[in-house]
Parts: C-alpha cells; sequence; structure tokens
C-alpha cells in the first residue's frame, strides 16, 4: 500500500520526498509507534517529527497538538519500530558470500556435492571455487567431509570451503597442493589439521590452519570489496537492518566504507572494530574515530579472538568435549598475550570486542576483565562476542565491571542439538544464558552473526523470547527458563545494541536528538506471538529521515 502525503505548503512538490533528503521539518502521523525510551521502557507514541538534518524532533502521543511542518506522511496506523540493528555482524563477508558458493541451505553432503559441481560448472573462468555454509551437523554426517569427496567432484580447479561458522575450512587436494600443505605439514599455534586414522591430510582445517591453504587464495580487488559492500547493505536494509557492529573489519573494508561514504552510497550506520591492532591505530591513531559522515562510520576499537567454534570442537572449554574426550578445543589468544592486547586497546579509550565461546574462554576473558579494570577505570564496556557456554559459576562477574554479552539469539536455534552433543547433558545449565546475564546485572546486545546466521532480527527475537525455532521446536522452549521478555529482546535489536557500541543517543531509538532511522511494518513485535514476530512484512526503511527501501 502506498503511503499518502499531505501538504501545508508547496503543493506542487512530488513524492521525491520521499526519497530525497528532507528539506525542512517532516511528521510522520497516525502510526502505531513502538521505542525503548531513555530509561529502557517501552514507549508508544502515534507522531514523530524530524528535521531536515534527519534527526528527531519531537515524538507525538495522541492528543498532542500536531506541529506546523513543510511535510507530512500518513502512517496510515502501521506499526513504527527503531531500526533494527545488528550488534555483530562480518559485513564483507556477507557481500562476498553472495558473490561465491552458498552452501547454507544444503541438509546432506550429496545435496552439497550436487551444488559445488553445478557452480563449478556454471563458473568455467574462475580460478578458485570459494564459498562457505557448509556444516557435517546439519547434514546428520557424523564426521567432517573430506578432500576425496570434492575431489570427485571438481579436480581440475582448486576448491576452498569456508564452515558456517567461519572457523573451519574444507579443501579439495589441488588447493592442498597448489598450497604447499602436504601430510608433514605442522598446525600452527591455535590450529588443527584434521587428519585420518593413519594420520594422512582429509583436507578439513580448524581456525589458524585455515591461513595454510587460504593463503593461496588469490585477494579480492578494491572493485570487488566495494561490490561486497554494496551487495550486503541491500540485504541488510531488506531485513530492516538500519546500524551493525562489524566485527574484524580489515583496511580493505575500512577504505571499501569510505569510498562508499564520500560518493554518498554508504547507507547503513557503522560501529567497526579493526581485525588486528595495528589497523587499529593506523585509523584511529590516539583513539576511536569521531562519527563520520553523519552518524554512518566510527572505528570503536578491536576484534579479538580467545577460541575457536563449537561447531569445529575449537570453543575451549574447561573439561573435554562429550563427543571427542581427546581435545578440549583451542587456545588462538594465550591469557598473557590477551592482556596484553586489551591493555594496548585500553591506553588509547579503543573499545574491546572478544570472541570467546567454550566456558573456558569466557572465564579467561572475566579473569583479564577483571585484572584490568583495577587499571582502566571508566566507562569501558567490555564487549564478550557469542558468550555461548558460561560457567554457571562465572555468569556473576559479568555484572561486576559493567560487561556486554553481545550474543546471537538464532545460533542457540541452529545450535542446540550439536551444544547437547558437544557438552553432553549435564554441562547445559550455562548455555545461551541470556536471562541469567540479564539478573546477574550483565547486558545484552542482540545480533546474527551474518553471514553464519541471516540477518533477520525478527526471527532473532521471536528466538530470544521463544527459544524455539522456526518450527516451534522444541516445545515449550530449550531451557525456557532462560528466555528474555518481548522489551528486552526489542532493546537488544535497538537501544542495547546502540549502547554496546556507545552510539546511544545518536541512533537507537526514536527519541529527541536520534536520528530518524525508522521502519513501518504490518505488526507489532510486542504483541505478537514468536511465529508471527518472524513473518514480520516490511513495508519501509528510513534512515536519516530519508527513505532507502519499500513500497
Amino acid at each position: 500500500m502506498m503511503l499518502r502525503f499531505t501538504f501545508r505548503a508547496l503543493a506542487a512538490t512530488s513524492l521525491l520526498a520521499l526519497t530525497a533528503p528532507a528539506l525542512a521539518d517532516t511528521l510522520v502521523d497516525n502510526v502505531d509507534g513502538v521505542t525503548i525510551d531513555g530509561e529502557g521502557k517501552v514507549l508508544r507514541f502515534t507522531g514523530l517529527v524530524f528535521d531536515d538534518d534527519g534527526k528527531v524532533t519531537q515524538v507525538l502521543a495522541r492528543g498532542d497538538e500536531r506541529p506546523r511542518v513543510d511535510y507530512r506522511l500518513d502512517g496510515e496506523g502501521r506499526v513504527m519500530i527503531p531500526g533494527m540493528i545488528d550488534a555483530h555482524v562480518h559485513v564483507g563477508q556477507i557481500g562476498f558470500a553472495a558473490m561465491t558458493l552458498d552452501l547454507s541451505d544444503t541438509n546432506s553432503l550429496d545435496e552439497a556435492l550436487q551444488k559445488i559441481a553445478q557452480f563449478a560448472n556454471d563458473n568455467p573462468g574462475r580460478p578458485w571455487i570459494l564459498g562457505r555454509g557448509w556444516n557435517q551437523e546439519k547434514w546428520g554426517l557424523g564426521r567432517f567431509p573430506t578432500a576425496a569427496e570434492l575431489d570427485a567432484v571438481v579436480s581440475d580447479r582448486p576448491v576452498l570451503l569456508d564452515r558456517a561458522d567461519g572457523h573451519a575450512a574444507w579443501a579439495n587436494s589441488l588447493a592442498m597442493e597448489q598450497a604447499g600443505v602436504t601430510a608433514a605439514t605442522k598446525a600452527p599455534a591455535g590450529g588443527r589439521i584434521i587428519r585420518d586414522a593413519a594420520g594422512k591430510l582429509t583436507g578439513v582445517f580448524v581456525d589458524s590452519a585455515i591461513g595454510l591453504v587460504g593463503k593461496s587464495v588469490p585477494d579480492p580487488r578494491p572493485a570487488d570489496y566495494d561490490r561486497a559492500l554494496a551487495l550486503a547493505q541491500e540485504r541488510l536494509i531488506a531485513n530492516g537492518v538500519t546500524a551493525v557492529g562489524d566485527m574484524a573489519v580489515s583496511m580493505h573494508e575500512w577504505h571499501a566504507y569510505r569510498r562508499a561514504a564520500d560518493l554518498g552510497q554508504l547507507r547503513i550506520r557503522v560501529m567497526a572494530y579493526a581485525n588486528s591492532p595495528e589497523l587499529m591505530e593506523l585509523v584511529g591513531g590516539t583513539g576511536p574515530t569521531p562519527w563520520l559522515y553523519d552518524d554512518r562510520l566510527r572505528l570503536n576499537g578491536i576484534k579479538l579472538y580467545v577460541d575457536g567454534a563449537l561447531g569445529s570442537r575449537g570453543a575451549a572449554l574447561k573439561e573435554p568435549y562429550a563427543d571427542e574426550p581427546g581435545t578440549s578445543g583451542l587456545a588462538l589468544t594465550k591469557p598473557a598475550q590477551l592482556r596484553n592486547l586489551m591493555s594496548r586497546a585500553a591506553m588509547g579509550n579503543f573499545q574491546t570486542a572478544i570472541h570467546a565461546i567454550g566456558d573456558a574462554a569466557n572465564a579467561d576473558v572475566l579473569n583479564a576483565i577483571e585484572e584490568l579494570s583495577e587499571t582502566y577505570t571508566g566507562d569501558r564496556r567490555w564487549r564478550i562476542e557469542h558468550a555461548q557456554i558460561i560457567d554457571p559459576a562465572d555468569i556473576p562477574r559479568l555484572g561486576q565491571h559493567g560487561v556486554i554479552a553481545s550474543m546471537q539469539p538464532l545460533h542457540q536455534t541452529s545450535d542446540r542439538t550439536m551444544a547437547e552433543a558437544r557438552l553432553g547433558p549435564d554441562r547445559l545449565d550455562g548455555a545461551y544464558p541470556w536471562r541469567s546475564i540479564i539478573q546477574a546485572g550483565g547486558r545484552l546486545a542482540f545480533g546474527s552473526d551474518a553471514p553464519v546466521e541471516p540477518a533477520d532480527p525478527f526471527a532473532g527475537m521471536a528466538a530470544a523470547i521463544s527459544r524455539t525455532d522456526a518450527d516451534g521446536e522444541p516445545f515449550g522452549g530449550w531451557f525456557p527458563q532462560e528466555t528474555v521478555s518481548r522489551e528486552a529482546a526489542l532493546a537488544g535489536f535497538t537501544s542495547d545494541a546502540a549502547f554496546a557500541g556507545f552510539a546511544e543517543g545518536r541512533f537507537g531509538r526514536l527519541m529527541p536528538g536520534e536520528r530518524a532511522d525508522f521502519l513501518l511494518v504490518d505488526r507489532d513485535p510486542l504483541l505478537v506471538s514468536p511465529d508471527d514476530i518472524r513473518q514480520t512484512k516490511i513495508i519501509g526503511v528510513w534512515i536519516g529521515g530519508i527513505k532507502v527501501s519499500g513500497e
């Protein structure tokens, strides 16, 4: 349904006001508005006024006198909510995933091999077959796939395919040969080479061992990064995502942001975290950058990694894996090194966002935060990315230093059965413990880890309030005592996600002084069932008062 404009003046002005920068104050009236207010509570309203800078000036309740404005947009009773913020994504990877082979929809090894063969046939000019998204657990394979299986469908070109979580890669024999990887190759620290019973290479490399083969892949060109960013923005905006926390940003990606913004083509807002201390300091210098391009881009700090992922048994656990007692995971960053890197960032007031999935990794990060908080005081907003498995004894520690648990609700629904297998039934009390973190005084920020999971905040909200998947399984929710309220789920994808990236007061809430980033949708996520939330239709997306998507 098209939205209707009425005018007080300038009657000849056309519908270009929907897509061009506003020339003066605009009132979006007759909406069923929902936002999180300055006290963290739900505020309902019926009208929103923003100025020609794209900032909210008034939030109007029913019965409030409407101001004189140059433009009035009739919302026709639609639900208005803040633009969604995905607190943890990999923007470049979203775009490159759209440009390469996507195996995330495959349900068996045979299906994946057929898709790989078809992709190779359809792209005869590609020197490498690259892609991502395979998941041996989803396939019910009971093991990792092998190079021999890849060779059977593509043997004339090297193939390298990332696992769904990005913490393992599957190579064919030609890829290993070109990289000079042999049975005598040793795994680097923080990595693992999967071998068969005879010690021969199987073609799967975990965490830092991925680089043994990945180093031979040709580097993308700047134009490729620009195309990836454009594609990623399309997909994010289509899902109602207007701002992101982009994790482990490379120099190539940072320059792609700057190029896009210089051309007026950076539409989403980006809270960036560098992939190395060198990049952090090269871009930020003595501290985080200012907010650039009308609050479109800022380098906040650095992304660090302490362990790997559960799917590849790289998450660092306090006790061995229940389904592979010979391993307890991989430590990608040693405790002393972690403290050094965190100190280096803190001295420049950079924020640290630290990947930790297993309970041992989370304990290491919490230990480091406790020690460093004695030296580096003030508003640090230490972030733990994922925080999937936490020893229940460690959960209270998240509330002691304002730790933000940046978590992805869809990981819980995707990984539930795998987590049960990896940990066993007696070690699940601290698995994806959202409500426990809030009760301990910690803070949540929600995201997707896209492209690992779809950047779909409505599916994420549904999972957060129900702990069930799209099929409603398991009935009653998986450890339902860890669900969060609808209000907390909305905040996790809006105001709390903004707070996690030092963006509060700029965007994330529809309040005076903040950017007019909002969605019109066909239902109220605070009033409908989890299944209905997943089916939310986005009617329009506005960023800074400018319509960027919709009818």
